[in-house]
């Protein structure tokens, strides 16, 4: 996910169970619209870029889905949102799969035509070890706070030789983070582990993780790279 800017007006909590699940993403999932933050515990607050999400792609993300299409290997996407890189994927003929942990997402993603499991990346997967390519768009290598250990997860899911294309934070950061979803009222979902790292931490990390990286680039504003296993 994009995470852009900062401010510090303090949340309201409301009762909740499990984040992005029982939360305000769940619900801009259902509406299409945000806006919502990611709440630090610090005060500070990053945007999520929702409407973006439940957009047709955009030029940026077309860099990623040539990327995709060039290697003509089934696409795996991790944390999937409302599908729109999944469903393009599908247009265009590859094979794609989407899994997000938001039971909304997911309906969302299948109205579009796109197919997608409700299910965590550390669940059991179909296919594991033989995805050619992997894809953590939208901010998702922050999932549960712990870069080394989700690329190592991905490397295990990935073909030998098969590439991960990750969105990365365009500034320096690398971070380790306690925050909340938060929408414009001040709801606020319950606390959860992430992380934000620029393409030089993402690095270390997927080294850490088995993965070499082999490509980096941007794209009005949005910063990517492609490891390999």
């Amino acid at each position: 996910m994009s995470l852009l800017q900062t401010t510090t007006a303090r949340p309201a909590v409301r009762p909740a169970t499990r984040p992005w699940s029982d939360d305000p993403f769940a619900e801009a999932m259902r509406t299409g619209r945000g806006p919502l933050w990611l709440r630090r515990a610090d005060g500070g607050r990053h945007q999520l870029d929702v409407e973006r999400w439940c957009a047709p792609p955009d030029a940026a993300d077309r860099s990623l889905l040539l990327r995709c299409l060039a290697t003509g290997h089934p696409v795996l996407d991790i944390g999937c949102g409302p599908g729109r890189l999944v469903t393009e994927l599908l247009a265009r003929g590859l094979p794609a799969l989407g899994v997000d942990i938001t039971r909304a997402a997911v309906l969302r993603t299948r109205r579009l035509g796109g197919a997608a499991l409700c299910r965590s990346v550390f669940d059991p997967l179909p296919g594991e070890g033989r995805w050619g390519t992997a894809l953590l768009a939208d901010g998702n290598l922050g999932i549960g706070g712990d870069p080394t250990a989700l690329l190592a997860r991905t490397a295990e899911l990935l073909a030998p030789g098969g590439m991960l294309l990750a969105e990365v934070e365009p500034g320096e950061a690398d971070e380790r983070l306690t925050v909340r979803v938060e929408d414009a009222t001040g709801w606020c979902g319950p606390p959860f582990r992430w992380a934000r790292l620029d393409a030089t931490a993402a690095a270390r990390c997927a080294a850490e993780a088995g993965l070499t990286e082999c490509e980096r680039w941007t794209v009005r504003g949005r910063a990517f790279v492609a490891l390999r296993r």
